[in-house]
């Protein structure tokens, strides 16, 4: 059974106080002196942005942070370490927490980003005060109260299922099998040990940077389930904001970079697409620019663009064209393309070697406590 509330009715926005740091100048790594997460508008790491000095700060823990600013504004995560927020973010948590565990805690932010994720935008922030009266559903009990018991229930069961994909997905790909070959193990000590050649290179000497076929408005586009991707200036979803049906004349051909320009977000996309405003399409000059590859330069290009700062001015064709980027090179300074992917490789093995301990683990105690039983 299931009810709808105003959020205001269960949350309340907890304060804090202002942090009159600018993020250019704080650490992106803790040092000695700034030791505390500090949150800001955002997605990537659940927010986390920049390391402030603990002594001042007003901490949080157990509680849900709200990007209020941004292409991802209204984006939510449960936080379960102790952190601060610095502008364009706040922190909500329930009225009432005494009955509310961490895995209902997800249940709770899942809910809640379906109901607000997407009715807001930049023009349109996600602040308290806009979204305190929106509604959400939730499971309640025979007395109409909020049925914790389901919600942490629900999450381990969809938490076991996506155990038991990820196993039947990793077998069947051959991902379960991740140890290094020599030539792997060798590209990765020296890219660890600072040994690696690199070159220097500008953007616009390896892309071909042009503006998107057209750009179709996200307020008159009409999203579905089924179509191309449409491409927008979001940090989620690999940029994919849905899918539409337009005239295929417009679409961006594949195998190409899509580049946001306020916010230097980068994706590689696999087949053709839309895009909607501000979106550049980076275009490779040269034949070994594969899936693998992109990876390499994508994380090149974001380490490029993080000296400047978020939202002083959009990224314009000039600034993407001449931006230098570093890349693995050969001793007479050709772009080593082959040594870019046997890295990529080696570090994909390294992760998916972490999902499959992961893995194992939660179902050695899966397995633990149904034996126990």
């Amino acid at each position: 059974m299931e009810k709808d509330f105003v959020i205001s009715d269960l949350f309340t926005k907890l304060k804090h106080k202002r942090l009159n740091y600018k993020t250019g100048d704080l650490p992106k790594s803790p040092t000695d002196l700034n030791t505390l997460p500090a949150l800001t508008a955002g997605i990537l790491n659940q927010g986390l942005n920049n390391y402030v000095p603990k002594v001042g700060a007003t901490v949080f823990k157990n509680v849900i942070s709200v990007s209020a600013n941004g292409a991802n504004t209204g984006a939510m995560f449960y936080q379960t370490h102790p952190f601060t927020v610095l502008q364009d973010a706040y922190v909500i948590d329930l009225i009432d927490k005494s009955k509310a565990s961490d895995m209902a805690y997800l249940y709770l932010v899942g809910a809640l980003q379906k109901s607000i994720r997407f009715n807001f935008s930049w023009t349109n922030k996600a602040g308290w005060e806009r979204i305190k009266g929106e509604k959400i559903t939730l499971p309640v009990d025979k007395n109409g109260l909020l049925a914790f018991d389901y919600m942490e229930a629900y999450i381990k069961e969809l938490e076991a299922e996506r155990i038991k994909e990820l196993e039947a997905y990793l077998v069947a790909t051959g991902l379960n099998d991740y140890v290094l070959s020599a030539e792997e193990a060798k590209v990765l000590d020296n890219f660890k040990n600072g040994n690696s050649m690199w070159g220097e290179f500008s953007i616009g000497e390896l892309f071909k940077v042009t503006t998107s076929k057209k750009r179709f408005d996200a307020n008159k586009v009409t999203i579905q389930e089924k179509g191309y991707p449409y491409i927008a200036r979001t940090s989620l979803n690999n940029g994919v904001r849905g899918y539409i049906k337009e005239d295929t004349k417009y679409l961006n051909e594949a195998n190409t970079i899509s580049f946001g320009q306020d916010t230097a977000t980068m994706f590689y996309q696999e087949e053709q697409y839309f895009t909607g405003d501000k979106i550049k399409i980076l275009t490779p000059e040269f034949d070994e620019f594969d899936e693998i590859i992109a990876q390499f330069f994508i994380t090149s290009m974001s380490k490029s663009f993080s000296t400047f700062t978020w939202g002083s001015s959009s990224y314009n064709m000039k600034i993407i064209n001449s931006q230098k980027i570093r890349i693995f090179a050969y001793p007479d300074g050709q772009p080593d393309y082959e040594r870019m992917h046997v890295l990529i490789r080696s570090l994909e093995k390294l992760v998916i070697k972490g999902v499959v301990e992961w893995k194992n683990k939660q179902i050695k105690a899966t397995r633990d406590v149904v034996n126990s039983d």
